[in-house]
């Protein structure tokens, strides 16, 4: 089947996001390509959609909550309307994992935008903080709505740029002016250096660099401390380094670890060490794909690092 973008916006209730889809649908150029258009609205907002003034030509609208969200309602909507786009305003309480699981196979998200209203967003992250996490870690924007002359952008940065480095953030100030972030964020390590060093606290903002963007890291020479692991599924002289990472919770800890060729160099597995690697770029069994492959150049043994498991915070 065709494939069906989705044009996808996140947030709770009160965050701006219905307001952002209605100013959106008046858009003429919203509708150049004069699309069958489904906005599908996942909760009921405190904004209703006034469809009379939509420039969007041909379109319906549909709302779906609770027990009804499921794969045969959608595969019934998608049958219905034979959408060639779909807007989709989800409910801030729902995972992006559930809405996932019943979304028709020939969906596939365009774009993804997130909204705040800036006043709560601390709290909601100091409470909900894997709600949070979820919106902003595959957002291509991060919009913070009623943003307020007192508020720090720094504060609310960090937090996005914890989750990722990818979405670009609004503040919208109390009045209307839009202002676009502009921080930068300088990797916590020197790329130039003839040994890149990875202090204990940077570990994870050091994978998810690397995994983003593994190009430039090829050909580099990393020093870092990491857990060795290994099992007889793995070929000879190879171990996964690496350390427990916390991205978002308690909840959400995982092992993330690369693949070391150790050129015979014995370890105890499980344990903590120093490791000095060369980084190259390319494909082996344990990724099943290209990735990063470090060829050890020293292995010490080493006192865990005071937090063994490393996050973004």
């Amino acid at each position: 089947m065709k494939e069906v973008p989705v044009f996808l916006f996140l947030g709770f209730l009160g965050s701006g996001k219905s307001t952002f889809i209605q100013e959106t649908m008046e858009d003429p150029r919203f509708d150049e390509e004069h699309e069958r258009t489904l906005l599908l609205v996942l909760e009921e907002g405190e904004v209703e959609y006034d469809a009379s003034r939509f420039a969007v030509k041909t379109f319906a609208v549909e709302t779906v909550g609770g027990e009804d969200l499921t794969q045969k309602t959608l595969a019934d909507l998608r049958k219905k309307h034979r959408p060639q786009r779909v807007v989709l305003e989800c409910n801030g309480m729902m995972t992006l994992d559930k809405l996932f699981e019943v979304m028709p196979e020939n969906w596939v998200i365009a774009q993804q935008m997130a909204f705040f209203e800036a006043s709560t967003f601390l709290l909601y992250n100091q409470n909900m903080r894997q709600l949070v996490f979820d919106k902003l870690k595959d957002s291509d924007m991060v919009v913070f709505n009623r943003f307020r002359e007192t508020d720090r952008q720094e504060e609310f940065h960090k937090i996005v740029r914890g989750a990722s480095r990818r979405p670009q953030i609004v503040y919208e100030y109390v009045g209307g002016r839009a202002v676009y972030d502009e921080i930068e964020d300088p990797l916590p390590f020197d790329l130039t250096a003839p040994i890149v060093e990875i202090a204990d606290n940077d570990y994870a903002f050091f994978y998810r660099d690397l995994v983003e963007d593994l190009r430039k890291y090829d050909g580099l020479t990393v020093r870092f401390k990491a857990r060795l692991v290994s099992d007889r599924s793995m070929p000879p002289q190879t171990a996964v380094c690496g350390r427990h990472v916390m991205t978002c919770c308690a909840a959400d800890i995982s092992f993330h670890g690369l693949v070391l060729l150790t050129d015979g160099r014995p370890f105890e597995k499980g344990e903590w060490y120093l490791v000095t690697a060369s980084v190259k770029v390319e494909w082996h069994k344990i990724y099943g794909q290209v990735g990063p492959v470090l060829f050890a150049l020293a292995m010490e043994k080493a006192a865990p690092p005071e937090k063994e498991v490393a996050d973004f915070f």
